[in-house]
């Protein structure tokens, strides 16, 4: 049985996609709810679904073990970024190697980078003129927005789009793709490992 781990700083709505995908399935779960927010959605969602969560402080986890013990004290082999907006330590990438996985509401390398989340993100967009946007599914590296990408799929930006609008046609991008393209990294994970 593969453990997931889900860091997520908002209101987890990808986080709920994710744990409702995995939800009947035998060889992975989510195993943890990791929030940097006392005030998070995702804290609520982890309650109603019965999954342990963890509230992490800051200074521990950028400047200390970055919560590394805990997460090998639970077996935690995948950590799934979804609206989780600090900067992963190198701590953590080190214990995790090509193991941690972002999300990120546009084509990267466009549109990325520090400060870049939520509707900054579409604000950039529309004010480039773009005539495309989506998501970008990535490896998590020491940069922001910048380690291996695995996905992207592509929606129009048309006439009359906003940040709002852009956000509604990325969001359903990133509900009908995430939680399969994760389940793919856990596929490779297990054949990996009875090789």
């Amino acid at each position: 049985m593969k453990k997931i781990a889900i860091f997520a700083s908002g209101t987890g709505t990808n986080a709920q996609k994710i744990i409702d995908y995995f939800r009947s399935r035998k060889d992975a779960t989510i195993s943890l709810i990791v929030s940097n927010k006392s005030t998070a959605g995702v804290l609520l969602i982890a309650s109603q679904e019965n999954i342990p969560s963890l509230l992490i402080n800051k200074e521990k986890f950028l400047t200390g073990n970055a919560y590394v013990d805990e997460l090998k004290s639970i077996g935690i082999d995948l950590i799934v970024l979804a609206g989780f907006l600090w900067k992963i330590p190198a701590s953590l990438i080190h214990n995790y190697p090509d193991k941690i996985v972002n999300i990120h509401p546009a084509l990267l390398p466009g549109h990325g980078g520090k400060g870049m989340y939520g509707h900054f993100v579409h604000d950039a967009v529309i004010a480039s003129g773009d005539s495309e946007t989506g998501i970008t599914i990535h490896l998590v590296d020491e940069l922001y927005d910048h380690g291996r990408t695995i996905f992207q799929a592509r929606v129009p930006v048309v006439a009359g789009d906003n940040a709002a609008s852009v956000a509604k046609k990325v969001q359903v991008l990133e509900h009908e793709h995430y939680p399969r393209v994760i389940d793919s990294l856990l596929q490779k994970q297990l054949s990996a490992s009875h090789a």
